[in-house]
């Protein structure tokens, strides 16, 4: 079984979902938003992100964790926050000595609904679905969920074309019988 952290960085709101992967079967763990509203400056806003990644690490002890990739932001401003807000948040996995997987938002999408330019509310959908919950998570948190289930997914596709039966530490692990 492996347990897998979900990130969606934001400045304002990191969404992070939990998930548990027993061969291609999926069970929601928990999920939620880092809120750095009340925050004033970028620094505090970073340390309250760091802080809030590794208490979700410390509280569910993940093996490994998933995060969405930066892409072109609106404005170069944009972009260099959601930099920052990635950067401190894969430095509080690595702190916890966890591998970190990176992929971008059409893949993400592409995984989940089938289409890389899907829209949010689709993909809120069928994480909803996939994941059997009772209703549909927050954005941030269902796109995060979504970067879990994209994870899981591609690893276990590694795992059916290189034949591996096992994954050790974020590697797949041929075990001869």
């Amino acid at each position: 079984m492996a347990t897998i952290l979900g990130i969606d960085p934001g400045s304002r709101v990191t969404g992070y979902g939990v998930i548990d992967s027993v061969g291609s079967h999926q069970r929601y763990i928990a999920s939620g938003c880092i809120r750095t509203n009340n925050q004033e400056t970028l620094p505090h806003k970073l340390e309250e992100i760091f802080s809030g990644v590794a208490e979700i690490i410390d509280e569910f002890c993940p093996n490994e964790v998933a995060i969405e990739k930066i892409f072109m932001a609106r404005s170069a401003e944009s972009a260099l926050k959601l930099g920052h807000a990635r950067g401190v948040a894969i430095v509080a996995a690595v702190n916890k000595d966890l591998p970190v997987f990176e992929y971008e938002a059409r893949k993400v999408k592409q995984a989940v609904v089938g289409s890389g330019s899907a829209k949010k509310a689709q993909v809120q959908h069928m994480v909803q679905t996939l994941l059997q919950l009772p209703g549909k998570p927050q954005t941030d948190a269902a796109d995060a969920l979504a970067i879990a289930i994209c994870h899981i997914n591609t690893q276990h596709s590694l795992a059916k074309m290189t034949g591996a039966n096992q994954f050790r530490r974020g590697r797949l692990v041929r075990v001869d019988s």
